[in-house]
């Protein structure tokens, strides 16, 4: 018997929409007889699907590289002009096509299931007068990266990058780390109107859109396109008080010991990442060539089918880690779709955070790696509450191996910092995630208002930094998170899934490394082909952040902080 020839190849240029109108339109066209002309609709569907992702992909991953190269910017813009509203058209009519059909609801729904829930929920929000004001967002997401991304500091004598700049916040000497803070946050009050003035230009087209789909505001417009089957905004209001109530008070108490250990009345924004014992901050590796090394020995130490999909990473073009000049800020997985490659893109700069990024980062490979075997593209991506489990999880799970990176005592250092700072993320999150419903509840507000309300939220979810004299920067904080500009609503994920992570962690230190980590992929491999709390189920996790696990987590890293030698 020989394969069937599949529907589309990489040759094809997907980049062009003359190219991939005539196979969009014959899946239209296809007469669908039995579910399994259904089936197979799906399945071709999802090669080009894959294809056009990819090419979006590519194009993005160079932009994002070199944000001053006027060409990679303009095949980036022509993608989203011109294939991309074209592809949400005929992806809606596909979608039509697939929840129309009698043969939909004969299909295995076990396996089918999931894909035809979220499918039914695409057809119901889609409005075609939506799509230009997508297309128009997605450019001004752009401009927000060559705003941030042409950001440097005259520093020292020399043009530092913004991740550059905070290997100062760690020197000892406190004058320097004061003006190293003072040169950035000059550098970000610069651009201050411009991004208020980009911020409003979006809140108002977002605003447009849930309208044109009938919701109230973009809050509510925003859960249900992002696919929120399992928590409401309610749940969300749940999690903040959770935080208020649980995590806050350790940041605080953590706060207030770094500020007496440091012999200083106030603690100040310079004052949170110095060691407070005065050694000098961590370096975990020279350059990005040691950073994968260092990283190959961990993962291969842990695990050898990890060990070898890291080592995959290696071949071909699939990593970008070190910072310099007009690369957009952060970092990012993005999965090639069609090759069924990942790409990782960080700003390394040799400080101990860029190693967290890297191993999280690398966690959403392995997530890329294990759910890649699946035929249908939509199954090879979760819904992002568990996705971040996976990379969360390896930022925890790599404790035992980062000797390869640092001393023993070195290490300790590392693990008590991640711990400590777990505090100060969860805080962040929920500041972040309650900011983000305060202002598309608030539609029409003024940048003084915004302002005002992101201080107030600061003061119920901050730590115990003084502010005097810098009440303007700690105004424009949130101007540096760029998932409000770029990804609305994408940030509570992070704090589930960080609830997540520890009862993965914690699996592995009452279960067994073993079990915790075949656990953990095998719920990987599953990829968004079942509901997330089975996700969670099967990664041997609770779907909850109310305060009951929130206290029981965090009850779990105050015990291991009095483990580790500070």
């Amino acid at each position: 018997m020989t394969e069937s020839k599949p529907f589309v190849t990489a040759e094809l240029d997907a980049t062009k929409w003359d190219n991939l109108e005539p196979l969009y339109q014959s899946l239209i066209d296809r007469e669908l007889r039995c579910e399994g002309c259904l089936e197979k609709l799906l399945l071709d569907r999802s090669e080009l699907d894959a294809l056009v992702s990819e090419a979006g992909a590519n194009l993005y991953i160079t932009m994002t590289r070199h944000t001053d190269d006027e060409a990679a910017n303009r095949g980036y813009e022509q993608f989203v002009q011109e294939v991309s509203p074209r592809h949400k058209q005929v992806s809606f009519e596909l979608d039509k096509k697939i929840c129309d059909s009698p043969h939909a609801e004969k299909l295995d729904q076990d396996r089918y299931g999931v894909m035809l829930r979220e499918t039914r929920t695409s057809v119901g929000m889609f409005r075609e007068e939506n799509i230009p004001i997508q297309t128009e967002l997605a450019l001004l997401e752009q401009k927000y990266n060559q705003i941030v991304g042409a950001m440097t500091c005259e520093f020292e004598g020399e043009t530092r990058t913004m991740p550059q700049m905070a290997l100062y916040l760690e020197d000892q000497d406190r004058e320097l780390r004061e003006r190293a803070w003072r040169t950035v946050a000059d550098r970000r009050m610069q651009d201050r109107e411009a991004l208020d003035e980009l911020f409003d230009e979006m809140a108002a087209k977002r605003g447009a859109i849930g309208s044109n789909a009938g919701f109230e505001n973009f809050r509510d417009y925003q859960h249900a396109a992002m696919m929120r089957y399992d928590y409401t905004p309610g749940d969300c209001a749940r999690f903040h008080e959770a935080i208020e109530q649980v995590v806050v008070p350790l940041r605080r108490k953590l706060d207030e010991e770094r500020r007496e250990a440091l012999g200083i009345d106030r603690l100040r924004p310079w004052d949170a990442a110095v060691d407070t014992r005065g050694r000098d901050p961590l370096r975990p590796f020279k350059d990005a060539d040691q950073l994968v090394d260092r990283s190959s020995k961990v993962f291969n130490r842990m695990d050898s089918e990890l060990g070898a999909m890291f080592d995959r990473l290696r071949e071909g073009d699939c990593l970008d880690l070190e910072t310099r000049q007009n690369k957009a800020p952060g970092g990012y997985q993005y999965n090639r779709d069609f090759s069924r490659m990942p790409f990782i893109f960080m700003n390394a700069a040799g400080l101990h955070r860029d190693l967290e990024t890297m191993v999280h980062e690398a966690g959403h490979a392995f997530h890329s790696f294990l759910a890649d075997h699946d035929p249908l593209v939509g199954y090879r991506h979760s819904p992002i509450e568990f996705a971040e489990v996976a990379s969360m999880s390896m930022e925890l799970l790599t404790y035992p191996y980062l000797e390869e990176f640092y001393t023993e005592v070195d290490a300790n250092r590392a693990r008590r910092e991640h711990l400590e700072a777990m505090s100060r993320t969860l805080s962040w999150i929920a500041q972040v995630d309650a900011f983000q419903h305060w202002l598309y509840l608030n539609p029409g507000h003024g940048v003084e208002e915004r302002s005002r309300k992101w201080v107030e939220l600061d003061e119920r979810f901050g730590g115990g930094t003084d502010w005097e004299g810098l009440e303007a920067q700690r105004m424009n904080l949130w101007h540096r998170q760029l998932h409000i500009f770029g990804m609305p609503f994408y940030y509570i994920e992070y704090g589930i899934a960080q609830l997540g992570a520890l009862q993965v962690w914690l699996n592995s230190k009452r279960k067994g490394e073993r079990e915790a980590i075949g656990a953990y992929k095998k719920a990987l491999a599953l990829g968004g082909s079942k509901p997330l709390p089975q996700l969670f189920e099967t990664a041997e996790c609770r779907f909850d952040f109310g305060s009951e696990i929130v206290g029981e987590l965090m009850d779990a890293v105050r015990d291991e902080l009095e483990t580790i030698p500070a």
